[in-house]
């Protein structure tokens, strides 16, 4: 059912009202919001279809230029590749045109499920022919039959199987979260793929089971490429690049930010918990208050691989694993290797605008313990090693090959 003018006027005016009460800073990047609001009211109203109504709101939150900031309805099915199939891609010549190339493919996610591979070139999805600019996305749910090349040349047609989300309001596929390996000479290579869990008890373990799994290692690589964030799971892999405690940085929500603040005075979480029992406390800590909270290292212990860690980061990886490629170059304790990341790196909030839309807000910052903003700056590798189409299509791997040389010079 289409929405009339009343309905979109309330749509409209919540959407409004949500940015100037919840937004983490609307001017962050320089956006006036009251004017660019009032602006392009009349032209959102006055759109023919829901569809235009929803994209032109879309296009008018995309001028605040944040992370984590977006509009659509409740049963909008399509979702971005990184968050539906598990994929994240790269633009590529195609037969004289621009075309999508899959770059991270993740375990466990449908996209490797369907045997779709970092190389192949996406030509079509539901029949519908797919080009940049516009994005990959895919109907969450639903099955959606696709169109690959792959790098011998070969056309391939087949079927994504995406299941339901586990949440509506955060429309994600987990893929498998960690994986990891032993490689020759002590090294030991751990992926990281998202950090699923607001609190990661379950993640915590697996990374636990991985790192006794890689005990003896005297090296390590920890590849984060793709990595789409997630919880503070991520806590617990910072822990083991560090023997004891050590601060990692902190939240600030637009309130406190306003209020004033010392970062040595937040709440402090350092460890996350071993049983889910305990997250009733954890809301009776935490539920009440301001969420600016800083963020500490568990004290672990040393490992042997201290001082001989390599940790890979590309232009998908973000949020979450921004914190810690952030940690581990602010404290040296890793050589980060790869592209800079896209500085997504803020704490967002789904709020209900009616009639089934749901605008996407940043409600808090985060920054380094040395007071960095990593949100629209991202983080620098020491060494810069560009993936190329060219290099995927032939199966290389330039970056994994610069980190194994690196980790065994140390």
């Amino acid at each position: 059912m289409s929405l009339d003018v009343q309905a979109k006027e309330k749509v409209y005016s919540r959407v409004c009202e949500l940015v100037t009460r919840k937004h983490f800073d609307p001017g962050m990047n320089g956006a006036n919001w009251k004017e660019l609001s009032l602006a392009r009211r009349n032209q959102i109203l006055q759109s023919t279809s829901d569809e235009e109504f929803e994209k032109q709101i879309q296009d008018l939150l995309a001028e605040l230029k944040t992370s984590h900031t977006g509009f659509r309805h409740s049963k909008s099915p399509n979702v971005p590749g990184r968050h539906a199939i598990a994929a994240t891609f790269m633009r590529c010549n195609f037969d004289g045109e621009q075309r999508w190339m899959f770059q991270d493919v993740h375990e466990g996610g449908p996209a490797h499920t369907a045997g779709l591979r970092p190389g192949d070139i996406l030509l079509q999805v539901r029949n519908q022919e797919l080009r940049p600019p516009d994005p990959p996305t895919f109907p969450i749910g639903e099955d959606s039959q696709y169109a690959v090349q792959k790098p011998d040349g070969k056309r391939i047609v087949g079927t994504l199987n995406i299941a339901s989300p586990r949440s509506k309001s955060h429309p994600v596929i987990v893929p498998k979260a960690v994986l990891c390996s032993q490689l020759p000479d002590g090294t030991a290579w751990l992926k990281v793929t998202m950090f699923p869990g607001a609190v990661g008890i379950d993640l915590a373990k697996m990374f636990d089971t991985a790192f006794v799994h890689l005990r003896d290692s005297t090296r390590l690589i920890v590849d984060l490429r793709g990595n789409t964030g997630g919880g503070i799971g991520g806590l617990r892999l910072m822990s083991y690049l560090t023997p004891g405690k050590k601060e990692v940085g902190y939240s600030l929500t637009r309130a406190r930010k306003e209020k004033g603040y010392s970062r040595e005075q937040l709440p402090r979480f350092g460890r996350i918990p071993s049983h889910k029992a305990t997250l009733f406390w954890l809301a009776l800590r935490f539920g009440f208050i301001d969420k600016s909270i800083l963020v500490v290292t568990e004290g672990l212990g040393p490992q042997k691989f201290h001082g001989r860690v390599v940790i890979l980061v590309n232009e998908h990886t973000a949020s979450a694993g921004e914190m810690v490629a952030a940690f581990a170059e602010e404290n040296k304790l890793a050589t980060i290797i790869g592209v800079e990341t896209p500085g997504r790196l803020l704490s967002g909030s789904a709020f209900k605008a009616g009639f089934g839309y749901i605008v996407g807000l940043p409600v808090a910052a985060y920054l380094t313990w040395e007071g960095r903003l990593i949100e629209g700056k991202g983080v620098l590798p020491s060494i810069n090693v560009e993936m190329k189409p060219e290099q995927l299509l032939a199966g290389e791997d330039p970056q994994m090959q610069r980190a194994l040389e690196a980790v065994r010079d140390m």
